[in-house]
């Protein structure tokens, strides 16, 4: 066998990682040399891709218009390095699947930096996918602002065919810090600073119980659950009703109009769980306690 030939074979036996490797030890080797050493090589790099890219584009261009090739060009893209190349070079699009991911990849540091995360739990193409959130995310009173205001808006970016969002529930919850469970609020609430509004002192709130506040001219519910604090707009997730006269037992309030029960330390609605009531972020300074409403 000609040396050629060996090479050849070597080549086709070798896997995307190990050929991805040989390709990242290249780039350290040159990362020392000086500024225009490496513009030098990359303009040689650049070019040797465009006339790929160009090559394999008018190839698989030629090869489309016969109906009896196409069987074979999908099943080679199912080849992970032909894939990978052809990727690369933007002659396939990213899947669903592909961007779904990016999509969630976006909001992932802003979720990490509160102590959370986020997962895809099932994709039903063309138009439907469920996530669920992970971490102090999971079962927080911020989450629906921050499933609305980040994941939801990143998906509908990438991924604009996907109409229908699902939030699983059960993921992993968040560790306590110093054995006091964080209280929460979304990194996805509108500005640092702007917005917030001081509406009591904390030991006024009663464990388990509510407290009523207006918060700009919009009446909340407050509830503590040790050093959570929760807030909800101070109406029924069913037809809107006040619920600020309904009977609270073990951090559950009822609807005083039509009996659905609210978890106040989650805001879900227990009766209806595709229902929750309008949370808004909080956060406690000491023992004030401050509202920014979504």
């Amino acid at each position: 066998m000609s040396a050629t030939a060996e090479s050849i074979e070597a080549t086709q036996d070798a896997s995307l990682d190990s050929l991805l490797k040989d390709i990242q030890s290249l780039e350290a080797l040159i990362a020392d040399w000086d500024e225009q050493q490496r513009n030098t090589v990359t303009a040689l790099i650049q070019a040797h891709a465009d006339l790929n890219k160009a090559a394999f584009a008018r190839l698989i261009r030629h090869l489309k218009t016969d109906d009896a090739v196409l069987p074979l060009l999908r099943e080679a893209v199912t080849d992970e390095i032909t894939y990978a190349v052809l990727r690369h070079h933007g002659i396939l699009k990213p899947t669903l699947q592909e961007r779904l991911e990016d999509a969630l990849a976006s909001v992932r540091p802003y979720l990490e930096s509160h102590g959370g995360d986020v997962e895809i739990v099932s994709l039903n193409p063309p138009d439907s996918v469920e996530i669920r959130l992970l971490g102090a995310c999971d079962g927080c009173p911020a989450s629906s602002l921050t499933l609305s205001e980040g994941v939801e808006k990143a998906i509908k970016q990438y991924c604009p065919e996907i109409t229908s969002i699902k939030q699983a529930k059960g993921g992993i919850g968040a560790k306590p810090v110093d054995g006091v469970k964080v209280n929460f609020v979304s990194p996805f609430a509108n500005g640092e600073d702007a917005g917030w509004v001081f509406v009591c002192k904390l030991e006024t709130i009663p464990e388990g119980g509510i407290k009523i506040a207006t918060v700009n001219n919009d009446e909340v519910l407050l509830s503590r659950f040790g050093n959570k604090v929760t807030c909800y707009q101070n109406a029924c997730a069913h037809l809107g009703m006040p619920m600020d006269m309904g009977e609270v037992n073990n951090g559950i309030l009822v609807c005083p109009h039509h009996g659905f029960e609210y978890s106040l330390e989650t805001g879900e609605c227990l009766t209806a769980p595709e229902v929750q009531l309008i949370t808004h972020a909080v956060r406690v300074t000491h023992d004030r306690v401050e509202v920014k409403l979504s």
